[in-house]
């Protein structure tokens, strides 16, 4: 199989998107922008009430507002966002009519109109099903509340309607204020006539602008996992996992599988607002990560989602970028050699007192693996970890398992330590990094345990990692490590250091440097890890996407750490 590269949206199709956009940002200018009552005005008001100009005004804004949201989808090539654009943009034409007979806006309106339909070949991407159904419960919503407000706005005024109405004609008038058209009901005065007329518009319009909206927000994909490929993957992590400390993180159930095609290798990724965000290394041999590589990035481009890829390694950053796609650092992976460490010398001063204090205080850890604890035992485990977390939310996707104890899960290696009652205040989690390492997957402690709680959990495992046959263990990654470390070197110049002062503001939200302080004090080896995106411009669209993912922006459904149940799909190439 060919490797697919990534494709750039054509020029065209850009320019288009931009023009669109262009056009939607001139239709909202010439209905806010003042207008000398003329002529032309003066000869529609002749044929259309002053309600109908006034509706005319109002939907023209919110047609131009939605051809400009209307851009990036049809910068990505989505046929409903032609639709759409293409559908507004002869709607236009009759409102710019309606509002004032503007000729000039009309032509323009039309001109885009014909473009549209002479380019409809560029935009072949089809929407996302799930979309469809929510922009139509939005429609229905929206519009439903408009009815009942109106139909209810006209009730508590009945005795101040012209005649006897029944309440087929004040369905009938609030069902076609939504769109705008004048009712067969007449108020007695103007004002209540205004207020019914102006909130079934206005509904009219908010379901109209919502739905669409919603149609063309971009979509995800549901996390699909079947047993033969949970087989084929734990498979391929016993023969290749040891390329990358990631790689058992594929096992998670929130992440999809795009196989090459003879399922030698496989990206696991997940969909998150139109992102289509792989983390880690393909898993597999080198030589088929093109094949996987290819497939994720055709199955990105059909679906209109863009690329991203978190925390790969050096050798994965070349494929992608020889893909396509632009690779940068993100941070360092702190890895720690377990035959060369030891609590002697000076630079181990501070983490050896820590670790003799909590020792002194009759505190104790034990390692073992997660199929040798009894029931009792691991349940405590479990419940001692939901106990210990830090807010309601499990965080973590790219670098973090998030579940403990599912049977699946037996080769995982747990540090439990306890006081000197017995009671657990601690527990790290480690996860099988190929068949001689480790990658620190879960660390919670007790708030009220004694300082260096953290510090004897982790030289515990460290200590005791040759006796398991573990030469290397990975611990917590530092997203922009080397900014820190640059800006504390001899002659680091004032660029540097601001960004250094920049990112410890930031590190009063989100732990940046914290991470990288605690990382740092074991003497680790520190090896870099990218992030791999199409273009700058997709760059926010990306970190609010992996924020999400991680769960440090909210989502409807966050994982936990009890496993879900497995889907009965699987997409493969």
């Amino acid at each position: 199989m060919k490797q697919t590269r990534l494709a750039s949206p054509p020029l065209s199709r850009r320019t288009i998107a931009r023009l669109v956009q262009v056009v939607g940002l001139l239709d909202v200018l010439s209905t806010i922008a003042p207008h000398r009552r003329g002529h032309h005005m003066s000869l529609l008001m002749e044929f259309v009430p002053a309600f109908g100009v006034f509706s005319a005004r109002a939907a023209t804004v919110v047609v131009g507002m939605l051809l400009i949201y209307l851009g990036a989808g049809l910068r990505r090539g989505k046929r409903r966002a032609w639709q759409v654009a293409a559908g507004l943009s002869a709607l236009a034409v009759a409102l710019h009519l309606l509002k004032g007979l503007d000729f000039y806006a009309a032509g323009v309106s039309g001109v885009l109109f014909v473009m549209l339909l002479a380019t409809q070949d560029r935009f072949t991407i089809l929407a996302d099903r799930p979309n469809r159904w929510r922009s139509l419960q939005a429609l229905v919503g929206f519009g439903a509340a408009g009815f009942v407000l109106g139909f209810i706005e006209i009730a508590v005024r009945a005795n101040r309607l012209v005649g006897t109405p029944g309440v087929s004609q004040w369905a009938e008038q609030a069902a076609l204020g939504l769109i705008g058209v004048h009712g067969p009901i007449e108020f007695r005065h103007r004002f209540g006539g205004d207020i019914v007329a102006y909130t079934t518009g206005a509904c009219g319009l908010l379901a109209v602008g919502v739905a669409l909206v919603v149609l063309l927000r971009p979509g995800s994909r549901r996390p699909e996992r079947t047993d033969e490929g949970e087989a084929r993957l734990r498979e391929l992590l016993q023969r290749y996992g040891k390329a990358d400390s990631l790689s058992y993180f594929a096992t998670r159930d929130d992440k999809s599988l795009m196989w090459s095609e003879n399922r030698a290798a496989v990206i696991a990724y997940r969909v998150v607002n139109g992102v289509s965000l792989a983390a880690g290394d393909p898993i597999g041999p080198e030589s088929a990560w093109p094949e996987a590589i290819g497939a994720w990035l055709a199955d990105a481009q059909q679906h209109g989602w863009t690329p991203a890829v978190l925390g790969c390694g050096n050798a994965a950053g070349k494929a992608y970028k020889k893909a396509g796609l632009d690779v940068v650092e993100l941070g360092d992976e702190a890895i720690v050699d377990t035959t060369a460490f030891s609590l002697n010398g000076r630079p181990m001063r501070g983490v050896r007192q820590a670790v003799n204090r909590m020792q002194r205080a009759g505190y104790t850890c034990r390692v073992v693996r997660q199929r040798d604890l009894t029931e009792a035992e691991l349940t405590g485990a479990i419940h001692a970890a939901d106990a210990f977390r830090d807010g309601p939310v499990e965080r973590g996707f790219s670098m973090a398992l998030s579940r403990l104890g599912d049977p699946c899960d037996g080769d995982n290696l747990l540090v439990l330590c306890h006081d000197e009652d017995g009671k657990l205040r601690g527990l790290l989690q480690f996860v099988p990094w190929g068949a001689d390492g480790l990658s620190l997957d879960l660390m919670r402690g007790d708030r009220t345990a004694e300082n260096g709680l953290t510090e004897l959990m982790v030289v515990s495992v460290l200590e005791e990692s040759p006796a398991l046959g573990v030469r290397r263990v990975s611990l917590n990654f530092a997203v922009l490590r080397s900014v820190f470390a640059r800006a504390e070197e001899l002659g680091a110049g004032p660029v540097l250091r601001l960004w250094a002062r920049l990112l410890r503001a930031a590190s009063k939200l989100w732990q940046i440097e914290s991470l990288y302080r605690s990382n740092a004090k074991y003497l680790p080896s520190w090896v870099p890890r990218y992030l791999c995106f199409p273009t700058a411009r997709d760059l926010p669209r990306i970190a609010v996407a992996a924020m999400r993912a991680e769960a440090f922006l909210p989502e409807p459904r966050m994982p936990s750490l009890r496993r879900a149940p497995r889907a009965k799909a699987e997409v493969a190439a």
